[in-house]
């Protein structure tokens, strides 16, 4: 099976490196390019590609919007390009937003050693979301007929009966185990910024738990990613900082580049912010360094949670935390765009549930007792 890849970009330069460095693997196929966002709209619904690649500034119409138009009208799998500014942090994560599923920094080089490296992740990546073309659409075309039909019922709410409770997964039901948790230790990579706002912003002000958050990012984009967070939530949510002393109803998301550590006891914790030189760790933040860390402060009193993302980062830092009594949980395939670190606890025995996205906070709230 071959790959349909659409790529969007108003450079010609870049158009045909992005080009040449995806038709490299026999599975996937560059059908087509577009200059501009209008033209990625209309090369889109014609050709219905399984990813694009789309650029955020652009002509005409920007990425942006282009991503909003793309998703309303043939919902496909979208990877952004994005400067690693501040700006093009911002822009990237309201692409994000708008339904693109992913982004790669759009200079090479500040992803990977060589070109090599950089072309073999581009295409990883571009494979990893064509798998996920068809769960797109269904998705998409099933929020439509939903909003449809919402619409269709409040207007003629009067001449029909009620709709009936929908029969609810197993694991709603599943009671809290009745732990005592002193720390929410989140974990993911591809697929995260939409996952982690779908969570965050449902819990309360009065969350009782500090919350420590390990997003695989570049340095640019983690502080901008808070400060959105922030502006969504009830809870407070900043990009941590050497000395933060943990506090409840606050997330703290590790900055990219940077290794996150919990530190202290468990009466008085505190965030420490380390550079990270060892060629061991690939990913600067590690979810295995900051969950490790939490399992010598903490010990058992955590709740771990692996969401979406690409490889295993997560599973030595969860096996740690779980020989300490600490309970962790996935994110279930169905509702990960990328089932990689999940699918890594939950293979090796680490994870104790899998549960879709969409229960994630209520099992949250029930299981520390504050649901």
């Amino acid at each position: 099976m071959t790959y349909k890849v659409l790529v969007v970009d108003d450079s010609s330069f870049f158009r045909r490196r992005v080009t040449d460095i995806l038709n490299q693997d026999p599975l996937i196929e560059v059908v087509d390019v577009a200059v501009n966002g209008q033209e990625a709209v209309d090369k889109a619904r014609a050709l219905k590609p399984d990813v694009i690649t789309m650029d955020v500034e652009m002509p005409i119409l920007n990425g942006i919007a282009a991503v909003e138009k793309i998703m309303a009208n043939s919902p496909t799998s979208i990877l952004m390009f994005s400067s690693l500014t501040h700006q093009g942090a911002k822009s990237t994560i309201e692409a994000l937003e708008a339904g693109a599923l992913d982004f790669l920094p759009k200079k090479f080089s500040e992803i990977a050693k060589n070109s090599e490296e950089a072309g073999n992740l581009l295409r990883q990546r571009v494979i990893q979301l064509a798998k996920k073309s068809g769960f797109i659409r269904r998705r998409y075309t099933a929020k439509k007929s939903s909003d449809i039909g919402a619409s269709s019922s409040s207007r003629f709410s009067g001449l029909s009966k009620p709709a009936k409770s929908p029969i609810k997964p197993a694991s709603v039901f599943k009671k809290a185990s009745g732990k005592d948790y002193r720390l929410l230790a989140i974990g993911t990579s591809t697929g995260g910024p939409i996952a982690l706002q779908k969570i965050l912003t449902k819990f309360p002000k009065n969350f009782p738990l500090p919350i420590i958050l390990i997003q695989h990012m570049p340095a640019t984009f983690t502080q901008a990613f808070a400060s959105r967070l922030n502006s969504l939530c009830k809870i407070d949510v900043k990009e941590a900082v050497d000395g933060d002393i943990l506090k409840a109803g606050c997330a703290y998301l590790a900055p990219g580049g940077r290794q996150m550590i919990v530190a202290g006891t468990k009466n008085a914790s505190k965030i420490k912010i380390i550079d990270d030189v060892s060629a061991k760790i690939t990913f600067k933040p590690s979810v295995d360094v900051s969950f490790g860390s939490a399992a010598k402060t903490f010990g058992g009193d955590v709740l771990g949670l692996i969401l979406t993302g690409m490889g295993a980062d997560g599973r030595e830092g969860s096996r740690m935390l779980k020989a300490q009594g600490a309970t962790i949980w996935a994110q279930d395939e169905q509702s990960c765009v990328v089932y990689g670190m999940p699918q890594a606890v939950t293979t090796a025995g680490i994870s104790q549930l899998s549960l879709p996205l969409d229960e994630m906070t209520n099992a949250i709230l029930r299981e520390i007792k504050h649901g």
